[in-house]
């Protein structure tokens, strides 16, 4: 699902109910869990970064996918798990009524453990490899621009009543102008038939 979100927050709220319920409780337990992650939007996904992206979460329209970088976590845990994809380092959720919120919990502290040794080793992988790693392409996944729109500066607070007044008086000139030009039109419209 490619989204024009630009927080997690907002991702969540263009969800459907039971998807948002769902994704809401993965996020809030990674962020318990992982202490010290970012939380970002990007390509679509929301991306929990550790030195570098350590998981990202996608919202299908029948699933959800939680992609994780520590590969060799996901591993150890795939017995565990339905819906593992060990090639691509990913979980798979169908049933949004019962995520394995205590698996996957260990996951993630494991993953910030691993991710923790890396950056001591100075082996982090980039987001290039963790792109290719989970099989989702860049120009693909990319959010469509946002469409910018101007707001009219709001009325002068005057009086409660004479703002009104002031609305009012200005609809009802509107409402004369569009009558008379609507007129002229129809009246042109008439001569050039004719």
């Amino acid at each position: 699902m490619i989204t024009t979100a630009t927080t997690v927050g907002a991702y969540l709220r263009d969800l459907p109910p039971d998807r948002r319920v769902a994704m809401a409780r993965v996020c809030s337990m990674i962020r318990r869990s992982a202490r010290g992650v970012r939380e970002s939007m990007r390509y679509g996904l929301a991306f929990y970064e550790l030195d570098g992206p350590l998981f990202a979460l996608e919202s299908g329209r029948r699933h959800m996918s939680l992609y994780v970088a520590e590969h060799e976590v996901v591993l150890r845990h795939k017995e565990a798990l339905a819906g593992v994809n060990a090639a691509r380092s990913f979980i798979r959720f169908s049933d949004f009524n019962r995520l394995p919120l205590d698996v996957v919990e260990k996951i993630v502290r494991e993953s910030v453990v691993a991710r923790r040794a890396r950056a001591a080793n100075g082996s982090i992988p980039t987001q290039a490899e963790l792109l290719k790693l989970w099989a989702i392409k860049e120009e693909a996944a990319q959010a469509p621009q946002g469409v910018t729109r101007s707001v009219a500066p709001a009325a002068p607070k005057v009086a409660r009543g004479v703002t009104v007044k002031r609305g009012a008086a200005r609809a009802a000139a509107l409402r004369r102008a569009n009558g008379k030009a609507s007129a002229r039109g129809a009246a042109e419209r008439r001569s050039a038939r004719s």
